[in-house]
């Protein structure tokens, strides 16, 4: 397709570039817009209390009258977390396959969203119009099924987008990879191609999923006479579906243990992603009639979430199952960047109980390594290249495999969070940049907490808080009652009692200097107190612990 009267094509990423999570890219055509995932991150380690952190959507909230609908890739939180959340802001349609479909309606019903949410189930190769926009879902491999690349035909031009994705000949459930599709349409000319960069530092190609396959059996056949319990990833209907096959060709019982995975394996089961042999599953209450060499577990926690069933019953805190000596761990996953202390520590705890642990081997990703992408960007042959999903190391060396291929320099973006850039057959370049950002849930709060409660946060939990308590007669302002202070996190007080002494000293006069000075404005008592209290603390402690005056009149 020309360009037809030079209208440009916008793509907005509102997440989920230069970091891992929260993916979410916006592509606008004069009046209609498309939102490609609708992603969630997990909280950094400054952010204390925080549950996870969505995507700012206030770009689309104004342009609520353009948005068309989600258009879903695959099943993992770090693409479909955030629904139940923006959906409130936002009530527009999702577009998604099968499976896709049946994990987000999971987590609708928790919310209470299924009623009021439109959804549509679209099989791969066929096509949704939406505003000006076609899209086209293409059958990719990742490690949960029915993941999809989109292509998204606009009057601009011909945009591909991957969606997380791995060239799997051999795949455990269903096809491969539509090869021959990307190829025709790169045939037909491709404007830009946005593609997956998690593993773009890797050289070669990933392994396919059947050969942790072939691993289980090795580890089944080893550890023929102990209990094994299996912690990997929630969303891995294949590499669950290796599980129980091998378990059933040894004769042993399988539990599925972790609300995730049991969600995620009840609807796979539904929907016909995963066989499982008659009788071979058993409930967690059941266990106790087989014998250990006759059991597998297959758990949630392979990350080490202290939540997770593994961590429980590692910490020895889970309702149903207690570690064992002669237990075999099999951690089939490896650790996400930044889980690795959590993940050791798990590991630890796990063999200090007598379990043998075994990490090795018992995994392969679920994404693309270099071979792989050229091979997507010589089937796709685009004009403009443009990294996504990674930090930015990793869109760094997505880049780099693109200029390899003959892609020139220019015609290579890496773009942040934010950034609009506009493209059309003559030039692709950023043009604006709108408000995006991580909003925080804490609970059932949604973006209630800030900057501000976090610093307090950060604050309260390395310095502590004073408390001080006075009393104050209304209308001559005389000290009636106190100072008390009240401490909590910055010293223990019973052996603190000279410096508690020391302060309320420093309290007293420095009210007594503002009551001289017929000072009335609460406001300025409380300022006074707070500076003098805080540099007596400073001196004696070299720590600045938050100080709350509180004045009661009578």
């Amino acid at each position: 397709m020309k360009n037809i009267n030079n209208s440009k094509l916008k793509i907005i990423s509102l997440g989920g570039l230069g970091q891992i999570g929260m993916n979410m890219t916006a592509f606008e055509f004069e009046e209609s817009i498309i939102v490609v995932d609708c992603g969630l991150a997990f909280p950094e380690d400054d952010m204390l209390g925080i549950d996870l952190v969505i995507p700012d959507v206030t770009y689309l909230k104004n342009n609520i009258s353009k948005v068309k609908g989600f258009v879903i890739t695959h099943g993992h939180e770090d693409h479909i977390g955030a629904l139940p959340y923006i959906l409130r802001e936002i009530n527009i349609p999702i577009y998604a396959t099968k499976l896709t479909v049946g994990i987000i309606d999971k987590k609708l019903k928790e919310h209470n969203l299924l009623k009021t949410t439109k959804r549509k189930v679209i099989r791969h190769g066929q096509s949704i119009n939406l505003g000006a926009f076609r899209i086209e879902f293409i059958k990719t491999n990742h490690s949960i099924a029915d993941a999809a690349a989109l292509a998204i035909y606009s009057p601009a031009g011909t945009v591909v987008h991957t969606g997380d994705f791995k060239v799997d000949y051999t795949p455990v459930f269903g096809d491969s990879i539509d090869l021959q599709r990307f190829g025709e349409i790169g045939k037909k000319g491709v404007l830009a191609l946005l593609c997956e960069s998690t593993n773009a530092e890797r050289p070669g190609y990933t392994m396919s999923e059947r050969t942790v396959g072939r691993t289980f059996e090795h580890l089944f056949l080893e550890h023929k006479n102990s209990r094994i319990i299996v912690a990997t990833f929630a969303s891995n209907v294949d590499r669950v579906q290796q599980i129980i096959n091998t378990a059933y060709k040894y004769g042993r019982k399988v539990v599925v243990e972790g609300r995730s995975m049991v969600n995620i394996i009840s609807t796979a089961s539904e929907l016909g992603y995963i066989q499982i042999p008659e009788n071979t599953l058993i409930e967690i209450e059941q266990l106790k009639d087989y014998p250990d060499e006759q059991t597998v577990l297959i758990t949630t926690g392979s990350q080490g979430e202290s939540m997770a069933a593994l961590s429980r019953m590692a910490a020895n805190i889970h309702k149903k199952i207690s570690i064992k000596p002669g237990d075999t761990v099999i951690f089939s996953s490896s650790p996400i960047p930044g889980n690795e202390k959590a993940v050791s520590k798990v590991i630890n705890e796990l063999s200090i109980k007598g379990a043998e642990v075994v990490f090795q081997d018992a995994h392969v990703s679920g994404h693309a390594c270099q071979e792989e992408i050229k091979l997507i960007y010589s089937l796709v042959r685009p004009k403009y290249a443009i990294p996504i999903h990674g930090e930015y190391r990793h869109l760094k060396a997505n880049a780099s495999i693109a200029q390899s291929l003959g892609i020139p320099k220019d015609n290579i973006h890496i773009v942040s969070t934010g950034d609009v850039i506009e493209i059309c057959d003559e030039y692709a370049k950023v043009v604006d940049h709108v408000q995006t950002g991580g909003i925080l849930v804490d609970g059932l709060g949604v973006g209630d907490v800030g900057n501000i409660v976090l610093r307090d946060r950060q604050h309260l939990s390395e310095d502590g808080i004073l408390i001080v308590v006075l009393t104050l007669e209304k209308y001559s302002n005389q000290l009636l009652a106190g100072p008390d202070i009240v401490s909590r996190g910055f010293v223990y007080v019973r052996e603190s009692e000279g410096l508690m002494e020391g302060a309320r000293h420093v309290v007293e006069d420095s009210i007594d200097y503002c009551l001289e000075k017929n000072v009335s404005d609460w406001g300025k008592i409380k300022t006074s107190i707070k500076d003098s209290l805080s540099d007596y603390l400073w001196k004696k402690t070299k720590r600045r612990p938050m100080i709350l005056p509180i004045i009661m009149e009578v």
